[in-house]
């Protein structure tokens, strides 16, 4: 089981399931909405994913047709993503998550599209766009 919540505390969620490989990824969209270089996620099943507390303050954006980013409207922490075409799983934002995970990053993805003022210095496999196509990073 790991937990987690937003910077503010109004939103708190857990997860009773493994991880998915926790992809770090480079695209324009995920760097605009985590003011970073990269973002860090993880695929997690649905159906194991639930809020402690704040469920109705959970806020949605559709960032592009048919998937979804969802954060809180107070703090602004980014929590999960998710696509209409793979209903069953979220993309977790690892960083929200409560202590350590016992696992590290895995890849890199859409690296075609990274900032210029960020160096990829580890040896994690990178990929131009995503390992799989139908990846909602």
């Amino acid at each position: 089981m790991v937990t987690g919540q937003c910077l503010c505390g109004d939103i708190k969620f857990e997860y009773d399931g493994p991880l998915g490989p926790i992809a770090l990824c480079h695209c324009s969209q995920c760097r605009r909405a985590h003011g970073s270089a990269f973002s860090a996620s993880a695929p997690v099943q649905k159906v194991r994913f639930r809020f402690v507390s704040g469920e109705e303050l959970v806020t949605e954006y559709e960032s592009r047709p048919g998937k979804y980013r969802a954060f809180c409207p107070r703090c602004g922490s980014q929590l999960y993503s998710r696509v209409d075409a793979i209903p069953g799983i979220l993309r977790l934002r690892v960083g929200a998550l409560d202590g350590p995970l016992g696992k590290k990053a895995a890849q890199h993805v859409f690296v075609g599209s990274k900032s210029d003022w960020f160096e990829i210095t580890d040896d994690l496999p990178q990929y131009e766009k995503t390992e799989r196509t139908n990846d909602p990073h």
